[in-house]
């Protein structure tokens, strides 16, 4: 019963956390640590430098680093996609690039931020991008955080460039979602936690989860079982998942806050958030090992 939708980065992926030490700095030890055990617990794919991965506080070198670092600790075993988005077309580009020379296997860009171009100008961009790299292209489409949606029209006319591939979906439309899907052979992936059954159900790819940085196993057993054919067991799995999920993804923390957060208390690699981000207090942390031991025990 596996969707036929193409999956060119694999079904399950992780939007992983950037670790750093004490002090602040890129902790690539912890870094290969954390992709062996995402890999390890059934991610297929680790998107690094996205969001979650602090992208706006790390620098273009850093971003490098860390590719070529998780590149040598998963191998072959997993994909890497490199975040690239920026608000800049031209430095956008220059990541890219970059990426591709440390060894990613694709890219993710967000949807150019804070300047709201038009729709034109949006796809402009993104062929631009796509031009310039010879990586396969993932468009990230987060309106609520960049204030520009790629409109359903928009994503199907660059759906008819060879190397943009897939979209993560965090645009919370769903009727906007299918009328790509029915149009393009684009590979959706959610970006929202609490909707990796549903968007996979009809038709999408997989997903690229933040709370897979704790619960890898638990999310790919939901794709599992719907791909297996018991959807009721797929329905029960992602059930599971959303006392956690809500926790670290809608208490009004970031889920980089939440993730380390809780990353911490399981003593794995990642460290403290770069400011402007706050570290999450005592109670919020207390309330996330609670929830994810919760879904452990279930």
């Amino acid at each position: 019963m596996t969707t036929s939708r193409p999956a060119p980065f694999g079904r399950a992926l992780c939007a992983m956390i950037t670790p750093f030490t004490a002090e602040g700095a890129l902790d690539l030890d912890g870094a290969q640590r954390l992709a062996d055990r995402l890999v390890a617990g059934g991610c297929d794919g680790l998107v690094l430098s996205g969001t979650t991965g602090e992208s706006p506080t790390t620098s273009d070198a850093e971003k490098a680093e860390l590719v070529r670092a998780v590149r040598e600790a998963v191998g072959a075993r997993a994909h890497i996609v490199a975040g690239v988005g920026t608000a800049d077309t031209r430095h956008t580009v220059e990541l890219a690039l970059a990426a591709e020379k440390a060894g990613a296997d694709g890219l993710l860009a967000v949807t150019p931020y804070y300047s709201r171009p038009p729709q034109d100008a949006v796809e402009a961009h993104f062929r631009e991008l796509a031009d310039a790299c010879g990586l396969p292209l993932a468009l990230y489409d987060i309106p609520g955080r960049t204030g520009t949606r790629i409109e359903p029209e928009t994503m199907i006319r660059l759906a008819e460039h060879p190397r943009i591939v897939a979209v993560k979906d965090c645009a919370y439309d769903l009727l906007g979602t299918q009328k790509v899907l029915a149009r393009t052979e684009m590979a959706y992936y959610t970006g929202c936690d609490e909707y990796v059954l549903a968007l996979y159900a009809i038709g999408g790819s997989g997903y690229i989860s933040t709370v897979a940085n704790v619960t890898p196993h638990h999310f790919r057993a939901i794709i599992d079982a719907f791909d297996a054919g018991d959807t009721a067991e797929a329905g029960r799995r992602q059930r599971l998942t959303i006392p956690l999920t809500e926790l670290m993804m809608g208490s009004g923390l970031p889920g980089t806050v939440t993730a380390k957060a809780l990353l911490g208390r399981l003593g794995l690699p990642a460290g403290p958030v770069r400011a402007p981000l706050p570290p999450a207090g005592r109670a919020a942390a207390d309330g996330l090992l609670a929830a994810y031991e919760g879904l452990v025990a279930a």
